[in-house]
This record gives structure tokens, sequence and C-alpha cells, in this order.
């Protein structure tokens, strides 16, 4: 199990790093009986902060072994640790999970390790070759969970998948893309530094990575819409967003998250933060990308006062456990 810190504020591991263990700063008034976080529960008072400390080692080391050679393509991978702390914070071994754009199957392997099922959809088949060869992998190491990944427009799930899974989901966990070019891979040469796996399926429209930020919105909308059917009332999806800059502007992704779950009948619970950073003495270690730094020398020099990206935003959403009652008709019910 994923331990939780019992106090509030920045966490310095008090044991040694260890890519699957994050602390998190979540209080203990949130979590059930059998210490499971009551993720449906409608929040008392202010909503806490809640920080993730997901990063004391660096991705590649949290996959080595448990993934692929090939993983390393996708242009925007979860971190693993990400995907194991909302597994184990918000379900119990056996349910289900689910991940509407699977990747290349991070959400999918982190809770078959942890003892859940998993089921997750790919819209590119690339991506879906690669979480097939991931969740296999898994399955040879004995794992207790079983995965699948489906190959599909995660926008049309309910003509997708059977209706039989609907109310079955206990946890969504997912993301979604960031634009048209995200990380990607370096290579020096003589002409200077060459990006590389830093796109998206070669500019198909019909992925979310090519719409502008309302149509991200819009089709992120009915992707939770999809969801919401697929989750058992108290059910709660997990989202990893970040803001980021075009022409200088900040595009506020993650606040648009929050509308789009709000727009799909789901109640905003929580806001957190995922740690990109280790925690190291008490301070923050990044371990920004090539691209990252260049974008940040850049913006300095032009006066911007721009910083590191250190975390990921955690917005967590659940479906109501009861349908409200409707309002009477004016006149009736006084």
């Amino acid at each position: 199990m994923v331990p939780v810190a019992r106090r509030t504020g920045l966490l310095t591991p008090d044991g040694p790093d260890d890519a699957r263990q994050p602390t998190s700063a979540t209080s203990a008034a949130d979590t059930d009986p059998d210490g499971r976080h009551r993720g449906a529960a409608a929040p008392q008072g202010p909503q806490r902060l809640s920080v993730w400390v997901t990063a004391q080692q660096a991705g590649p080391s949290q996959r080595r072994g448990r993934y692929v050679r090939e993983s390393v393509r996708h242009p925007a991978r979860m971190l693993p640790a990400i995907a194991a702390h909302a597994v184990e914070t918000y379900t119990r071994p056996g349910e289900l999970v689910f991940d509407p754009m699977a990747g290349i199957g991070t959400t999918l392997v982190e809770a078959v390790y942890a003892g859940r099922d998993a089921l997750g959809v790919e819209y590119e088949s690339r991506w879906a070759d690669i979480a097939d060869a991931n969740l296999a992998r898994a399955h040879s190491h004995g794992v207790a969970g079983h995965g699948a990944v489906i190959r599909g427009d995660a926008t049309q799930l309910s003509a997708l998948l059977p209706t039989v899974l609907h109310g079955r989901v206990a946890l969504v966990v997912t993301s979604p893309p960031y634009g048209p070019t995200v990380h990607g891979l370096v290579r020096p040469g003589v002409d200077g530094v060459a990006k590389f796996d830093n796109r998206y399926n070669d500019g198909d429209r019909g992925n979310l990575a090519y719409r502008d930020l309302a149509g991200l919105v819009d089709g992120f909308t009915d992707i939770l819409r999809g969801c919401t059917s697929l989750l058992r009332p108290g059910g709660v999806i997990v989202v990893t967003a970040r803001p980021w800059r075009k022409h200088g502007e900040l595009v506020d992704l993650p606040s648009a998250v929050v509308a789009a779950g709000t727009a799909a009948g789901l109640q905003p619970i929580e806001r957190c933060i995922a740690l990109l950073s280790a925690v190291r003495d008490g301070r923050l270690v990044a371990r920004p990308s090539f691209f990252q730094l260049q974008q940040v020398r850049k913006a300095r020099a032009l006066g911007v006062p721009m910083h590191l990206i250190a975390h990921e935003d955690v917005v967590v959403l659940a479906k109501p456990r009861e349908e409200e009652p409707l309002p009477p008709p004016p006149g009736e019910g006084r």
C-alpha cells in the first residue's frame, strides 16, 4: 500500500527513495476506517491541499524492468508513481480501474501490479500495441490483476464499450494531451540538437492533441461523460494536467478540466499536486526536460519571469452517490 502521511505542507520523505511509494499530505479525516480514501464524499469546509511526492526517482528509473523500451517514444508519459498513488489511494484490490486515453498503458500496468483489474482505450494503434506489450510483461511477472487495452475513440465510449461495464468502474486515471507537440527526445548532431518522438500520430486531426483549447475541452467533456456512465456511484476520476503557454499567454488547462468534469455531471472534490521534482533535505530538485530548460531560458532572456515546472496539477472528481432530487415546479411543494 502507498503510505499516506498524516500532516499538511510539503513533505520530506523519512526513508530511502522508492519510485512506487510516494507520500501525500492528505488528512486522516479524509480516509475510511480501513485506510481507503473517501474519494466520493462531499468536502467538509475548505478543501485541503494534498502534495504527492511522486518523483523521488526519475521517470526512466520508475519504468525500468516494468515497461518495454519502446515506451519512451510516447511524447507525454505519465509518471508511474502518480498512477500508482492514485490507484492505491482511491481503490481496493480486485476493483476495476479505467483509462480512456491509455497511451503506453501506465495506469493499467500500475493497477495490475497493485492487484486491481484494468481496462484502457487508446486512439492510436502504435501506443495501444506498446500498452499491450507492457501489460504482457506485467502478466509474465505474475501480477494479481488482469489488464486489457482497446483501440478506439474515447469520445465515443458509449458505442465502444459494452453496457455491462456501466457502473462497474471504481477509478478512472487519465491525462489529456497538452498540444500538438509536448516533450519528445533529443539527439545532438552537427547542425545542433534534433527533436524526435515529440508528436502524436503524424497529424491525424481526430486526435485531441491537434484541437484548439475549446475543441480539446469539448472532446474531453465527451470523454468524461462516457467515464461517468462507467463509474459506480461514488467512483472517482483522477486527471493530471498542467498549464502551458501559447504565444506567451498562459493556457489554464487544469481549470478547464474542472469545468469539463462539472459539465459531465461530476463533483470536484480535491485539487492536488503531484511533484515532478524530487524532495531532498526539504528542497525541490527539478528534473526538467531539455525543452523546458530551453523555453525558460528564452523567456527569461526576453524579460518574462518564467520558472521550471515542478509538478502536475491533479484534479479529483467524483460521481455523486445518489441522484440529487429535482426541485419542485414553481408554486408547488410550499
